[in-house]
This record gives C-alpha cells, sequence and structure tokens, in this order.
C-alpha cells in the first residue's frame, strides 16, 4: 500500500469522523449515518490493501 493510499484512507476516516460529530451535535441523523458509513467504508478499504500488500509480502518472501 503506498503512502498515498494510506493518506486518502486516512482523509475519508477522518472526514467520516467529523461528519458523524458534526451529526450528533446538530441533531441530524442523516448527516451522522453518512460520517459512520464513510468511516467504515475507509476501514474496508484499508484492511483490503493490508491484506494485498501481506499476500505481496508472502509471495516475495518464497522468491
Amino acid at each position: 500500500m503506498s503512502f498515498t493510499d494510506k493518506a486518502k484512507n486516512k482523509m475519508e476516516q477522518m472526514t467520516g469522523a467529523a461528519k458523524e460529530r458534526i451529526g450528533d451535535m446538530t441533531d441530524n441523523e442523516s448527516m451522522r449515518a453518512e460520517g459512520a458509513t464513510q468511516q467504515s467504508e475507509a476501514r474496508v478499504k484499508q484492511a483490503g490493501q493490508s491484506a494485498k500488500e501481506t499476500g505481496k509480502n508472502a509471495r516475495d518472501a518464497f522468491r
């Protein structure tokens, strides 16, 4: 996973957290849910990229 991918995922996760907090403070359920979803999507992307990187490292170890 490149540094750029990691940074993009982290920014997406932080944006989602901010939306969720703003939704909580303004009692806007739609924004809160959107923020939670955005955070989850960023975590899934990060986990997928980490798994891909782990597989590549394992493959390279056997070469």
